[in-house]
Protein backbone atom coordinates (compact mmCIF):
# COMPACT_ATOMS: atom_id res chain seq x y z
CA UNK A 1 0.00 0.00 0.00
CA UNK A 2 1.45 3.34 -1.03
CA UNK A 3 0.19 6.63 0.27
CA UNK A 4 1.26 10.22 0.01
CA UNK A 5 1.83 11.79 3.37
CA UNK A 6 1.69 15.55 3.73
CA UNK A 7 1.58 16.28 0.02
CA UNK A 8 4.14 15.22 -2.56
CA UNK A 9 7.20 15.69 -0.35
CA UNK A 10 6.90 12.36 1.48
CA UNK A 11 5.64 8.95 0.37
CA UNK A 12 5.06 5.91 2.58
CA UNK A 13 4.79 2.30 1.41
CA UNK A 14 3.65 -0.31 3.89
CA UNK A 15 4.24 -4.06 3.59
CA UNK A 16 2.40 -6.11 6.18
CA UNK A 17 2.98 -9.69 7.24
CA UNK A 18 1.79 -11.52 10.33
CA UNK A 19 3.07 -9.50 13.28
CA UNK A 20 5.47 -7.35 11.22
CA UNK A 21 4.99 -4.15 9.23
CA UNK A 22 7.74 -2.64 7.10
CA UNK A 23 7.22 1.05 6.43
CA UNK A 24 9.35 2.35 3.55
CA UNK A 25 9.73 6.12 3.63
CA UNK A 26 10.64 8.23 0.59
CA UNK A 27 11.43 11.93 0.54
CA UNK A 28 12.04 14.53 3.21
CA UNK A 29 10.90 13.88 6.78
CA UNK A 30 10.36 17.51 7.72
CA UNK A 31 7.80 19.80 9.34
CA UNK A 32 4.37 19.27 7.83
CA UNK A 33 4.61 15.53 7.18
CA UNK A 34 5.30 14.18 10.66
CA UNK A 35 1.72 14.07 11.93
CA UNK A 36 0.50 12.16 8.89
CA UNK A 37 3.38 9.65 9.14
CA UNK A 38 2.72 9.24 12.85
CA UNK A 39 -0.99 8.56 12.24
CA UNK A 40 -0.24 6.02 9.51
CA UNK A 41 2.29 4.07 11.58
CA UNK A 42 0.21 4.28 14.77
CA UNK A 43 -2.64 2.51 12.90
CA UNK A 44 -0.31 -0.47 12.43
CA UNK A 45 0.54 -0.90 16.11
CA UNK A 46 -2.49 -2.83 17.35
CA UNK A 47 -1.96 -5.60 14.79
CA UNK A 48 1.84 -5.70 14.57
CA UNK A 49 4.31 -6.31 17.38
CA UNK A 50 7.26 -5.29 15.20
CA UNK A 51 7.39 -2.17 13.04
CA UNK A 52 10.42 -1.51 10.85
CA UNK A 53 11.00 1.94 9.37
CA UNK A 54 13.11 1.69 6.23
CA UNK A 55 14.76 5.10 5.85
CA UNK A 56 16.77 4.27 2.71
CA UNK A 57 15.15 7.02 0.66
CA UNK A 58 14.91 9.68 3.37
CA UNK A 59 17.14 12.40 1.95
CA UNK A 60 16.69 14.87 4.80
CA UNK A 61 15.20 14.99 8.27
CA UNK A 62 14.73 18.10 10.42
CA UNK A 63 13.94 18.45 14.12
CA UNK A 64 10.23 17.90 13.48
CA UNK A 65 11.03 14.63 11.70
CA UNK A 66 13.20 13.64 14.62
CA UNK A 67 10.32 14.45 16.95
CA UNK A 68 8.07 12.21 14.89
CA UNK A 69 10.47 9.28 15.31
CA UNK A 70 10.56 9.87 19.07
CA UNK A 71 6.75 10.01 19.24
CA UNK A 72 6.53 6.76 17.28
CA UNK A 73 9.06 5.13 19.61
CA UNK A 74 7.10 6.15 22.72
CA UNK A 75 3.78 5.03 21.20
CA UNK A 76 5.25 1.70 20.13
CA UNK A 77 6.61 1.05 23.61
CA UNK A 78 3.20 1.87 25.09
CA UNK A 79 1.50 -0.50 22.64
CA UNK A 80 3.93 -3.34 23.38
CA UNK A 81 5.61 -3.04 19.97
CA UNK A 82 9.19 -2.64 18.88
CA UNK A 83 10.14 0.14 16.49
CA UNK A 84 13.26 -0.60 14.48
CA UNK A 85 15.16 1.50 11.97
CA UNK A 86 16.93 0.21 8.89
CA UNK A 87 19.15 1.81 6.25
CA UNK A 88 19.94 5.09 7.93
CA UNK A 89 21.56 7.59 5.61
CA UNK A 90 24.63 9.49 6.71
CA UNK A 91 22.74 12.69 7.55
CA UNK A 92 19.97 10.89 9.46
CA UNK A 93 22.54 8.85 11.39
CA UNK A 94 24.47 12.04 12.25
CA UNK A 95 21.31 13.77 13.49
CA UNK A 96 20.39 10.81 15.68
CA UNK A 97 23.97 10.66 16.94
CA UNK A 98 24.17 14.38 17.76
CA UNK A 99 20.99 14.14 19.80
CA UNK A 100 22.13 10.94 21.55
CA UNK A 101 19.11 9.09 20.18
CA UNK A 102 20.94 6.57 18.02
CA UNK A 103 21.21 4.16 20.93
CA UNK A 104 17.51 4.49 21.77
CA UNK A 105 16.31 3.00 18.51
CA UNK A 106 16.90 -0.58 17.49
CA UNK A 107 18.93 -0.34 14.32
CA UNK A 108 18.88 -3.36 12.03
CA UNK A 109 21.73 -2.35 9.76
CA UNK A 110 22.47 -1.08 6.32
CA UNK A 111 21.51 -2.10 2.82
CA UNK A 112 21.80 -5.77 2.19
CA UNK A 113 20.26 -6.80 5.52
CA UNK A 114 17.02 -8.53 4.75
CA UNK A 115 13.96 -8.47 6.95
CA UNK A 116 12.62 -11.93 7.66
CA UNK A 117 8.90 -12.38 7.89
Amino acid sequence: MESKVGGSAFIVEVEEKVGVAVVRCHGRLVAGVGDALYSRVKQLMPEHKRIVLDLTDVAHMDSMGLGTLVRLYVSAKGAGCTLELINLGKRVRELLGMTNLLGVFTELGDKGISIRF
